[in-house]
């Protein structure tokens, strides 16, 4: 089980940028899969994006393909959510999550495939 630290969110108008971040412990490997989910309130949690540490490969969830963009820095072990063009449909409690196993790219959506998760920055998209 790997420790994560979230930071990023808050409040931005409609068609803003916003970039949250991820770090596992120090002690992590740089290897598995991270990803981001995102819930709001009685909602269940979706899927947002994700990748696998050792090979960069990605998976977008259709809402967000082409305006956010999940990249890694494996030097830091950390992984960062790009969010461009914010509508307010994106407004929700973004979660980071990781496991060790590196997931097939068919399976990175799986929420259950995770065993690590962030404490979940609030991303409020508002004019």
């Amino acid at each position: 089980q790997v420790q994560l630290v979230e930071s990023g969110g808050g409040l931005v108008p409609p068609g803003g940028s916003l970039q949250l971040s991820c770090a596992a412990s120090g002690r992590a490997g740089n290897s598995g899969t991270m990803a981001w989910f995102r819930q709001s309130p009685g909602k269940e949690r979706e899927f947002v994006a994700g990748i696998r540490r050792n090979d960069g490969a990605t998976n977008y969830a259709g809402a967000v393909r082409g305006r956010f963009a999940i990249s890694r820095e494996r030097s830091k072990n950390t992984v960062h959510l790009q969010m461009n063009n914010l509508k307010s449909e994106d407004t929700a409690v973004y979660y980071c999550a990781a496991t060790s196993r590196n997931w097939i790219v068919s399976a990175i959506p799986d929420k259950a495939g995770y065993d690590s998760w962030g404490q979940g920055p609030q991303v409020t998209v508002t004019s």
